[in-house]
C-alpha cells in the first residue's frame, strides 16, 4: 500500500468513484457531511446508482465518516462538493468554501489540496486558498511574500469529467486533466492520477487553464444544443421534422450532431453561468454564451405553448385536463433531478390549472411526498385514462414500452408530444 494518505470530500457522483479507485492502492478516508449517506454507504447502499454492485460492496472495507477528525492524518486532499448556482444564477460557493474550511483545520505542512469540482478559472487560488491559509495557519506555496518554506502547503486542480449515467466513458478510461501549484507538484499530482486512470493524464500548463479547460467544455455543448433548439423552432413554423433534417446533415463528413432537447441538470446547465459571472467581473459581458443560456433556459416555454396549441386544436379542455409525464430527471437512466426542466415544463403546464401525474422509474416516490405540483406515481396506470402523454426523458423503459400499452393509457381524443424521439413519428402529435 502506497505511503500516500488521501481524504476524498464529498461523496456524490463524482467521489464516489474516486474513492473506490484510490482505494484499490491507497489508505483512503471518505468525507461527506451527510450523515444518512454516510450510513448507507457503510451497509454498501449508493443511491445514486453510480457504482456497480461489486463496487457498492467494496465500500464496506473502506473507511468512510461524517466527522472531520477522520481526516487529519491524510497528506493529500480532493474535494468533489457541488458548485451549484444560486436562485439568480451566480455561482454558490458555499460548498467550496465550507469544504476548505474542513480541509484547512486538518491541513499539515507539505500535505497537497486537490480541486475537482467545476468552478470558474481562479477560484482555486482566490477562493480557496486563502480559507486554506487561514484555517491551518499555514502558507500556500506560490502566496506573495512567503520566506519561511517549511510551512507550506500545495494545491492543484484536476477537473471531474464523470459522464453521469454512462458506464461507457467512467474514471477509467477518460483522460484526466492535471495540473498543481509548481512544476513538482504537478508531477506529484500527475503521478498520483495516472496510478489509478489507464486512460493517462493530460498536464495543464497552470491552474487556472485546467480551470478553463473544465469550464468550456460544458458551455461548448451548451451554445451547440441552443443552436440546434433554435433550428427546431424554427423548422416546427416551417412544417420540416427537424430530426429529417438532423438526418440528413449528418451525412456530410464535418457535420457534429447534436439532438434539441430540454438542458437541465448540474454541468451543462450551470457551468456557462460560471465562465460569463467571471467574465462580467473583468469587464467583457459575453454575448454568444449568454444568448444560449437564455434559448436554452425557455425552451420548456415554447413546449409548453406547443402543447398547450394542440391541446385546443384536438378539443381537448385546458381546465382539470389528465397530463402523464414519462421521466422527471435531468436525462436519461441515472437518479439525479437536480436542475432538471422537467420541472419547469410542469410548472408552465400548470397555469392551466391542468392535473399531472409523474412516473419515473428511476425516482423515490417519497423524495417528492411533499410535492404539489404533480403527483409522482410508483407506476403506469393503465385504468386512469389521461389527456396528454409527454415523453420527457429517454429512460431505457420507457423505449421498451409497447405502443399498444402507450395508447392503452390515453383517451380516445389526446396527445402524445415527444421529447426525446421514442416513438416513430407516425404516431406522435408533436415532437422537437
Amino acid at each position: 500500500m502506497n505511503k500516500n494518505k488521501i481524504a476524498i470530500v464529498g461523496l456524490g457522483y463524482v467521489g464516489l468513484p474516486l474513492l473506490i479507485e484510490f482505494g484499490k492502492k491507497y489508505n483512503v478516508v471518505g468525507y461527506d457531511i451527510d450523515k444518512k449517506k454516510i450510513e448507507n454507504l457503510k451497509r454498501g447502499i449508493d443511491e445514486t446508482l453510480i457504482l456497480s454492485d461489486k463496487e457498492s460492496n467494496n465500500l464496506k472495507k473502506l473507511k468512510l465518516s461524517c466527522n472531520a477528525k477522520e481526516i487529519k492524518q491524510c497528506n493529500i486532499y480532493i474535494v468533489t462538493v457541488p458548485t451549484p448556482l444560486n436562485k439568480k444564477n451566480k455561482p454558490d460557493l458555499s460548498l467550496i468554501k465550507n469544504a476548505s474550511k474542513v480541509v484547512g483545520r486538518s491541513l499539515n505542512r507539505k500535505d497537497i489540496v486537490i480541486y475537482e469540482s467545476t468552478v470558474y478559472p481562479g477560484v482555486t487560488e482566490e477562493v480557496c486558498v486563502p480559507i486554506l491559509e487561514k484555517n491551518s495557519k499555514l502558507k500556500y506555496e506560490n502566496s506573495h511574500g512567503v520566506t519561511n518554506h517549511e510551512n507550506l502547503f500545495y494545491c492543484g486542480y484536476s477537473p471531474e469529467r464523470i459522464n453521469h449515467g454512462d458506464k461507457k466513458h467512467n474514471i477509467k478510461n477518460v483522460k484526466k486533466v492535471v495540473s498543481g501549484s509548481s512544476k513538482k507538484i504537478t508531477n506529484k499530482i500527475n503521478k498520483l492520477y495516472k496510478s489509478i486512470i489507464p486512460a493517462g493524464t493530460h498536464v495543464a500548463s497552470s491552474i487556472k487553464v485546467a480551470e478553463a479547460a473544465k469550464i468550456i467544455e460544458n458551455t461548448q455543448r451548451d451554445v451547440n444544443i441552443a443552436l440546434i433548439n433554435e433550428l427546431s423552432i424554427i423548422f416546427s413554423k416551417l412544417n420540416i421534422n427537424t430530426e429529417q433534417v438532423l438526418e440528413a446533415a449528418s451525412t456530410k463528413w464535418n457535420f457534429v450532431r447534436f439532438n434539441p432537447g430540454l438542458v437541465g441538470g448540474h454541468c451543462i446547465g450551470v457551468d456557462p453561468y460560471y465562465l460569463t459571472y467571471k467574465s462580467k467581473k473583468i469587464g467583457y459581458t459575453p454575448k454568444m454564451i449568454l444568448a444560449g443560456r437564455k434559448l436554452n433556459d425557455n425552451m420548456t416555454v415554447h413546449v409548453s405553448k406547443k402543447i398547450i396549441h394542440l391541446m385546443k386544436k384536438k378539443r381537448i379542455k385546458l381546465y382539470n385536463s389528465k397530463i402523464l409525464i414519462l421521466g422527471l430527471t435531468f436525462k436519461e437512466n441515472i437518479t439525479d433531478t437536480r436542475n432538471t426542466k422537467v420541472m419547469d415544463l410542469i410548472l408552465k403546464l400548470k397555469k392551466i390549472r391542468s392535473k399531472i401525474d409523474v412516473y419515473d422509474p428511476w425516482v423515490k416516490k417519497e423524495k417528492f411526498a411533499n410535492e404539489k405540483n404533480f403527483k409522482l406515481i410508483n407506476k403506469l396506470e393503465y385504468k386512469k385514462k389521461y389527456d396528454v402523454l409527454i415523453f420527457a426523458v429517454g429512460h431505457k423503459q420507457f423505449n421498451q414500452i409497447n405502443i399498444s400499452r402507450i395508447k392503452s393509457l390515453l383517451k380516445t381524443r389526446n396527445v402524445i408530444y415527444d421529447l426525446k424521439y421514442i416513438l416513430p413519428a407516425s404516431i406522435v402529435d408533436g415532437r422537437l
